[in-house]
């Protein structure tokens, strides 16, 4: 699979120009890297973000965002290999909720800002100056970029090590796993790592005096209900259904 991946993401067109062969170095000495010769353009696109394309110099399949696609795919399997070895009595619902919340953009921005990835990033001249580089969505899809380019030009266990040295060195687990509470938050997290729409909470029934209310919430994505919750406010309401969604999506 991956010698095709390589057909299909990657053809050598020549020679890079001096100025990305030294950001490339750069790279390499900063992220601990060896970037082989023949994938530096690779490389080079994972850095490019969309608006060089106004140079009308590269076409949009030359920038990260189809090496983002690839990387959050690849993304997801170490960490998720991560936290089965690292949790091995864990079931299936916490492991879930605690690789939405390593594999969320926030998270990967944090990382990228520590990396300092910003300086690498190669943006087109018009939109030069806009704080492009310092958005949370770019720098996040960066570092996605960069596990696929990782992943193509040197296999998976490159890319596991790349990826595991990062959340070892930035993340601290018995904090993340502490702030797991925020349920809505979470299932929200989960339905865009997995493509899907945003949850859609409806009240289904109340029931008591309006001075004291209890409510019944259900909440769906794509049309299915995933979970119920009760409580005396609706955000109560709302926090528990997301919390029992979680669950079944666990136990399934």
């Amino acid at each position: 699979m991956l010698y095709r991946l390589k057909k299909w993401l990657w053809k050598d067109k020549g020679p890079i120009q001096s100025e990305s062969r030294e950001r490339l170095q750069k790279l390499e000495n900063t992220l601990d890297l060896t970037i082989p010769s023949e994938y530096q353009q690779l490389f080079q696109k994972a850095l490019r973000h969309k608006s060089i394309v106004d140079n009308d110099k590269f076409e949009s399949y030359e920038t990260y965002e189809r090496l983002e696609f690839l990387g959050d795919a690849v993304l997801d399997l170490i960490v998720t290999e991560i936290l089965f070895e690292k949790y091995p009595k864990e079931n299936e619902g916490f492991l879930t909720k605690l690789r939405a919340k390593i594999v969320r953009g926030d998270t990967l921005f944090e990382i990228s800002k520590k990396l300092g990835l910003s300086e690498f990033l190669e943006i087109g001249e018009r939109a030069a100056g806009q704080g492009i580089e310092l958005s949370k969505s770019v720098l996040s899809d960066v570092y996605e970029a960069l596990v696929a380019a990782i992943y193509i030009s040197s296999g998976y266990d490159s890319a596991h090590r790349f990826v595991s040295s990062h959340i070892d060195r930035f993340i601290d687990f018995k904090q993340v796993v502490k702030v797991i509470d925020n349920y809505k938050s979470l299932l929200m997290e989960y339905s865009q790592s997995e493509k899907l729409k945003l949850p859609n909470y409806q009240v289904i029934s109340e029931e008591g005096p309006g001075h004291n209310k209890t409510f019944y919430v259900a909440v769906f994505i794509e049309n299915k209900k995933l979970g119920e919750g009760t409580g005396k406010s609706k955000k109560k309401a709302e926090q528990e259904a997301a919390r029992n969604a979680l669950e079944a999506l666990g136990e399934k």
